[in-house]
């Protein structure tokens, strides 16, 4: 035995405490003993609005607030409660009903304002949570909280977790992928948000992009061939092999594994990314921008062409929904951008046979305010502010209860008041319907054993099927 093959060994060296890492972070599926129990669901897509829907222009009616519009806020709300800083400074904090008219929809009843037509016509197909909370008013550690169960930077994300628990489908495609609206967002989406944080990094989502190369630095360079590709990975599996049969290393095999998985993804990647064959119909169910890359109509598109490939966790993100001003015209632009294309993601699923064990999320980081930011204004500049203590969710497929509307606000759409549903029950719930018990899925780190929910969170059971 060579010197260096006994230090790293022995763990005495950088090289072997950096090795020892990798091969403890290789384990994941069976290695973990996931799933716990049958799983309802083998893969996730969530639709993250960002920026914070409003609920009150979406899905949750509130005709008592559009009767007292212009009405200041009840002093019987403000005790103990902190107003978000944007309008905390108002003098006066005059109530707004929706911009929108609502009306009921599907065998369920549900109310859906006029700005999701395609939406409500699949109600009962959809299990809306007009009770979630969160715990934070500002956009960045809103949506860290969203994506990684912590408002802190550094944790992993919903994805990582799930690609490192359950492993990918395909051994072709990365098992976590993020798509992005291209377009100019109103708060920044870096990639803490779909980053490893302390997993092993092969567990980070990747990024495809709306360009001739979706994933960077995956193409061969000009003048280099696939063939000539082919070469190299050959020869270093041949030097790979000679130094195994004298120093076997697991290590190492599994680093040779991803070279491999880098050649095969320069076949994959534009073979799913390339939408030109879908059929005329499915671009007319999407949508006319379904046909542009990079819209949220084509990022649909494609996440129905990454589900059917078998990766476990497509995470869509689509920002501008932060209306501090001109909320009625803003909105109206960000729901016609958006409201086709959810709509035909989950009837092509569905069509395909795909929804019953597809989870579909979709929501954004908090809701807002029942009262205007800015004052009322004939020419409609007024806006709400952020709001962490009521939104509404919607899921379908996966195994849950479609056709039902689960919590209910007060009267104003102000704070819940009926079956609170956390965003850490939103994970627990998420794990369970995957077949993983969200208390006993953990990852052993700095001498604590960290899980996606933190040391909170229960399933939501009313609203599995």
């Amino acid at each position: 035995m060579s010197r260096r093959s006994l230090l790293g060994r022995a763990g005495l060296g950088l090289g072997g405490i950096a090795l020892q890492g990798l091969l403890r972070g290789d384990a994941s599926g069976a290695a973990l003993g996931l799933p716990h129990y049958a799983p309802r669901a083998k893969r996730v897509i969530f639709l993250c609005m960002s920026g914070g829907v409003s609920h009150l222009e979406s899905f949750d009616h509130k005709p008592v607030l559009t009767q007292k519009t212009g009405a200041e806020l009840p002093d019987s709300l403000r005790p103990g409660q902190r107003l978000p800083g944007m309008s905390g400074l108002q003098s006066l904090f005059p109530l707004m009903g929706s911009a929108f008219p609502f009306a009921q929809h599907g065998e369920c009843g549900a109310w859906v304002s006029d700005r999701f037509p395609h939406t409500a016509k699949l109600v009962d197909d959809l299990c809306i949570i007009k009770s979630v909370v969160t715990d934070s008013v500002n956009h960045d550690p809103a949506l860290t909280l969203l994506q990684t169960g912590s408002p802190i930077a550094g944790r992993p994300s919903m994805g990582a977790w799930l690609s490192y628990g359950l492993g990918s489908e395909n051994a072709d495609l990365p098992s976590f992928i993020v798509l992005i609206t291209k377009k100019a967002p109103d708060q920044p989406l870096s990639a803490k948000l779909w980053d490893a944080g302390f997993l092993p990094s092969e567990y980070q989502g990747v990024s495809f992009r709306a360009a001739k190369d979706p994933v960077l630095y995956l193409g061969n360079p000009a003048g280099f061939s696939a063939a000539s590709t082919r070469r190299v990975l050959d020869a270093l599996r041949a030097l790979h092999e000679e130094e195994k049969s004298r120093d076997p290393d697991a290590a190492l095999d599994a680093r040779i594994a991803q070279y491999e998985m880098a050649g095969r993804l320069q076949t994959s990647v534009p073979e799913v990314t390339n939408v030109t064959g879908e059929p005329e119909s499915i671009y007319e169910l999407y949508g006319p921008d379904s046909k542009t890359p990079g819209t949220f109509a084509a990022n649909c598109l494609l996440a129905r062409r990454l589900a059917e490939k078998g990766v476990r966790f497509i995470q869509l993100f689509h920002p501008g929904w932060d209306h501090h001003g001109h909320l009625p015209m803003s909105f109206k632009q960000e729901s016609q951008g958006t409201d086709q294309a959810c709509a035909a993601l989950i009837t092509d699923l569905k069509q395909r046979g795909l929804l019953k064990d597809t989870l579909v999320i979709w929501g954004g980081e908090f809701g807002r305010t029942p009262y205007c930011q800015g004052r009322p204004s004939k020419d409609a500049s007024y806006g709400r502010d952020h709001h962490p203590r009521c939104m509404t969710m919607w899921m379908a497929g996966g195994g849950v209860k479609p056709g039902i509307s689960h919590g209910e606000t007060d009267e104003l759409g102000f704070q819940v008041v009926s079956n609170p549903v956390h965003l850490h029950d939103m994970h627990a719930t998420m794990l369970h319907l995957l077949g993983i018990d969200h208390e006993r899925f953990t990852f052993r780190y700095q001498g604590r054993d960290f899980r996606l929910t933190d040391v909170f969170g229960k399933v939501v059971k009313d609203v599995l099927a």
